[in-house]
């Protein structure tokens, strides 16, 4: 497909260093590293990507200095007893034909609890507080930053030693060496403080310390091109950061957001609701000023993104992490000319930074093999060969069907239905979550391409599955609305969510929203509600709406949610509704809460499982297993996670 894709494909010199074309798997954090050294885990993740046809491997953070380092979840480099371990990470990507790069990195302020749930002092260029992490760092003496810059050579040297490529100077999203160029958290007067070229002064000593240590080794500087954060280091700043350093790199990764604030850090792993590629105009103004090759993130989830933006001199390079957490085989697909098996990522953020953020180990929604390598990622020839019938054709279906079918069974996949999908098809159907319908295109595609037979708007029965001889059963017959007993519903507008989203309610003007899961419904309920001109009143059983989305996702849902003028009520649970108004009770003082000229309620209180026909084919004696939302009602995770699992072991 290098006629599709002439840009993308092509290879690219980074200082002595060769990568077989532009696709780069760019540094992030995995939750799988093991006493702060890469695991075998960690390497057969790294390796799936080199061996999937990534053009560069860029590792994640790796400490400098101990005081960077705060879980043993997260790497370190600060002393020699790492190069082995490293080793091992060079040694599996260089097999597989890629190029190795490794982040210099220290957090400066933005630091949390370690394992034994203790604050450890930050540092930063001032002793300024970070709102997002609340905290206020220790500043840095004159001799503290000049050994700093003395770790960060030491570190590329250990790189190199462990057969790495390259290195990468963390200087983004508002860790240490970020806060040094911002005037706005540098207010030092000494030489690493005072107009830009004094900010620059601490990135200068790196690279020429790193030169001296690391002769030879690939070097360059990742920075965030607009911390969209007023406090934050504007787009000017770095765009002219880059112009004044490029002569002394090898190439400028760009990025957006700060760890800083929380509106800046979701810029960091931005979900679906910003553009693929939205970073294209900073990254054509840094490519502008820079005479090394420049890498840019941001959302680029398709290779005809990232194929436009090489085209249009908007960068050199392009960070497609997320597609390649999604689809590790995405550049090899491009290469074969099999551009329709590529697997997208939607931004839905659950299963990688979800993960991180809640200390799980990385995966993806749609490929739970992700971050499961050594369990999944070589599964074998069934044997013998069986009939397998799945019944329900929403994620955990669809993902059960096509992995079977993929090792040899004869699958047919039932649903209701006149199409597949299950509740995929109503999460696509909220504001700013229409990408998620991505899953239900992929997991089909996976399903014809297996040579599933795809029965829709079939009921099944026992008498069916005997008629096809079929030798085991998987459940997948999802979950539906959780009505629970509303005292006086019979004198109230109550209604579910489904039938909103159906378009099978009339709610009139003032609405209430009773949200139990504190997730995607009751928020997007909310939003659809609110932009349909409704008064909208989202009480929350929590402590806040979103509370178990993934924290970018939520972040930036709440603001969507305040700027279209939702109120929202914590901390409540609805127990009662009359012809005006709804009744909750307050889950700290047991106090009534009540909410007064309501038209409608709306319930978005979960879902019970739907597994009535479990019992039915168990007593006529057929082999049954339940997955997804039918075995408990969880979210499309769980669901294709459970559909790979059970296939894997049939």
């Amino acid at each position: 497909m290098k006629d599709i894709f002439p840009q993308l494909l092509s290879p690219l010199e980074i200082g002595s260093c060769q990568i077989r074309n532009r696709i780069v798997f760019t540094g992030h954090a995995t939750n799988l590293a093991r006493y702060g050294y890469p695991s075998d885990e960690l390497i057969a993740y790294q390796r799936a990507r080199a061996r999937g046809g990534a053009g560069l491997v860029v590792t994640q953070v790796s400490a400098v200095h101990e005081s960077g380092w705060h879980s043993e979840l997260s790497l370190r480099i600060y002393d020699d007893d790492s190069i082995p371990h490293y080793r091992r990470v060079a040694e599996a990507i260089h097999e597989q034909g890629g190029r190795v790069f490794g982040q210099l990195f220290h957090p400066g302020r933005e630091v949390h609890n370690d394992e034994q749930g203790l604050l450890p002092v930050s540092f930063a260029p001032s002793a300024l507080p970070t709102d997002r992490y609340a905290n206020i760092p220790r500043a840095m003496s004159t001799d503290f930053v000049e050994h700093m810059i003395s770790c960060f050579g030491d570190a590329a040297r250990r790189f190199q030693e462990a057969g790495y490529d390259g290195a990468e100077i963390l200087g983004t999203q508002g860790y240490l060496i970020a806060l040094f160029l911002n005037p706005k958290t540098n207010q030092r007067t000494d030489r690493f403080g005072g107009d830009l070229k004094a900010r620059l002064q601490i990135v200068h000593d790196i690279v020429a310390d790193v030169r001296n240590k690391a002769p030879g080794l690939a070097l360059g500087l990742r920075i965030s091109g607009d911390e969209f954060d007023p406090a934050g280091l504007s787009q000017d700043d770095a765009v002219e950061a880059c112009a004044r350093l490029t002569a002394s790199l090898d190439y400028i990764s760009v990025v957006g957001g700060t760890s800083a604030t929380l509106g800046g850090a979701v810029h960091i792993v931005p979900p679906m609701a910003y553009e693929a590629g939205y970073l294209r105009e900073v990254g054509g103004a840094i490519c502008a000023r820079s005479a090394c090759p420049v890498m840019l993130t941001g959302r680029i989830n398709t290779p005809q993104v990232a194929e436009q933006i090489i085209a249009r001199g908007q960068a050199d390079a392009c960070g497609m992490t997320r597609a390649m957490i999604c689809d590790p085989d995405m550049p090899s697909k491009l290469v074969r000319g099999t551009l329709e098996d590529v697997r997208a990522c939607i931004g839905c953020d659950q299963a990688c930074i979800g993960h991180f953020h809640a200390g799980y180990p990385i995966s993806c929604i749609q490929h739970p093999e992700t971050g499961r390598e050594l369990r999944y990622e070589n599964l074998s020839e069934a044997a013998p060969a069986r009939r397998i019938a799945v019944i329900g054709g929403g994620p955990a279906g669809m993902k059960a069907a096509a992995v079977a079918a993929a090792r040899g069974h004869e699958v047919t996949l039932f649903e209701r239905q006149p199409r597949l999908g299950g509740q995929a098809l109503l999460a696509s159907m909220l504001p700013g979550r229409e990408e998620f319908g991505g899953i239900v295109t992929n997991l089909a595609h996976e399903v014809a391409q297996t040579g599933v037979t795809v029965e829709t708007g079939t009921e099944v029965d026992v008498e069916l599955l005997h008629e096809l001889g079929t030798d085991v059963v998987v459940l997948a017959t999802g979950a539906v609305p959780y009505r629970p007993p509303i005292e006086g519903e019979d004198d109230a507008h109550v209604v579910d969510a489904w039938q909103v989203l159906q378009g099978e309610a009339n709610v009139g003007a003032s609405v209430v929203i009773a949200d139990w899961r504190r997730y995607w419904v009751g928020m997007g309920i909310a939003e659809k509600l609110a932009r349909d001109g409704c008064s909208v009143r989202l009480y929350v059983n929590g402590h806040f709406a979103g509370e178990n989305l993934p924290q970018y996702v939520r972040d930036q849902k709440l603001g969507d949610l305040h700027k279209l003028g939702v109120q929202m009520i914590p901390m409540v649970k609805v127990f009662g509704a009359d012809a005006d108004n709804v009744y909750f009770e307050h889950m700290s003082t047991r106090e009534a809460v009540i909410a007064e000229d309501v038209d409608t309620l709306v319930l978005a209180l979960g879902h019970s499982s739907d597994d009535a026909l479990s019992d039915t084919l168990r007593e006529a004696g057929m082999e049954v297993h339940v997955i997804g939302d039918a075995a408990t009602a969880r979210t499309a995770e769980e669901a294709v996670y459970e559909g790979l699992d059970v296939a894997s072991r049939l």
